[in-house]
């Protein structure tokens, strides 16, 4: 039986034939890619100066309200691509100047992303861009195809979990998938330029009224990470789709002092984000540029 024919690619382990129907993750078997282009917005040592080469692939296994790439996430929006399609995206951003390749919310397509990354011979490092809700099976699928992990935590309350992500086993799921991703890749290694060539950061997104939870995710992180970067965004953004109360507003600077306070006194390394990063203009637009579509 091939990985479709009964889908467990995610942890919602929906079991559907996805050769007949669409899975949770919104997609059939084919894969969907919105944008192949190279991003300036990452992490300084995952852009750098020439930036990361993105494919923003359609479909997810979250469907949180407040997603700012809702029209490919939830819509799935996109278009359809072979492994040859996406051998030749791999291969253009990496005659572009690309740092890496940088795979956004890949897997729903994880095997044919990881036959796609061995047979395509890129020698730039290659980045799992996920919201963090992995099976630990499909994580090993993709042992020596990735060298850096880019994984969100976003709570720890089931509760928030629930209301937010439609998943409220989420914690219990990102902290095992965050551990086995620690595993494949061990501490963070760096180039001369300071550009990461194997390792992992993780990102926390502040949410506005959710100082506390925030914090909870930095004990964990701490406890059992304690050597990876961590990189505490500000951008969150309302969105109109989102009906959540108390998520119609940006969080404050106060809010983000205060997450930003604990995260030093605990002694949390990584990243912080300027207050002009809640902004929708740094969200691309998913318009099918660099897709190679057979």
């Amino acid at each position: 039986m091939d990985t479709f024919s009964h889908c467990t690619l995610c942890p919602r382990q929906c079991g559907v034939n996805r050769h007949e129907k669409q899975g949770f993750c919104r997609m059939g078997d084919t894969m969907k890619v919105a944008r192949a282009a190279l991003h300036m917005w990452e992490e300084p040592c995952i852009s750098g100066k020439r930036g990361s080469g993105t494919v923003f692939f359609s479909g997810c296994t979250l469907k949180c309200a407040f997603c700012q790439n809702a029209p490919i996430s939830h819509d799935g929006f996109g278009y359809p691509v072979t492994v040859e399609g996406l051998i030749g995206m791999f291969r253009s951003l990496e005659e572009q100047g690309a740092h890496n390749i940088n795979i956004v919310t890949g897997t729903p397509f994880a095997p044919l992303i990881a036959e796609a990354i061995e047979k395509s011979g890129i020698s730039i490092p290659v980045v799992w861009n996920t919201g963090g809700y992995e099976t630990v099976e499909t994580l090993k699928r993709l042992e020596n195809h990735v060298q850096i992990y880019l994984p969100d935590l976003k709570h720890v309350s089931p509760r928030l979990s629930k209301l937010c992500v439609q998943a409220e086993d989420y914690f219990e799921v990102a902290s095992a998938a965050l551990m086995e991703m620690y595993r494949q890749v061990g501490p963070n290694v760096y180039d001369e330029e300071g550009m990461l060539k194997k390792g992992m950061i993780v990102r926390h997104l502040i949410l506005p009224g959710c100082t506390r939870d925030a914090m909870q995710v930095l004990d964990f992180l701490k406890e059992n990470l304690p050597d990876v970067p961590v990189s505490i965004m500000r951008q969150y953004t309302p969105q109109e789709r989102c009906k959540i109360k108390g998520l119609d507003r940006r969080i404050t600077d106060e809010e983000y002092e205060r997450v930003m306070q604990y995260a030093d006194e605990i002694g949390i390394p990584g990243f912080s984000q300027e207050a002009e990063s809640a902004d929708s203009s740094y969200t691309p637009p998913f318009d099918g540029t660099g897709v190679m579509a057979e």
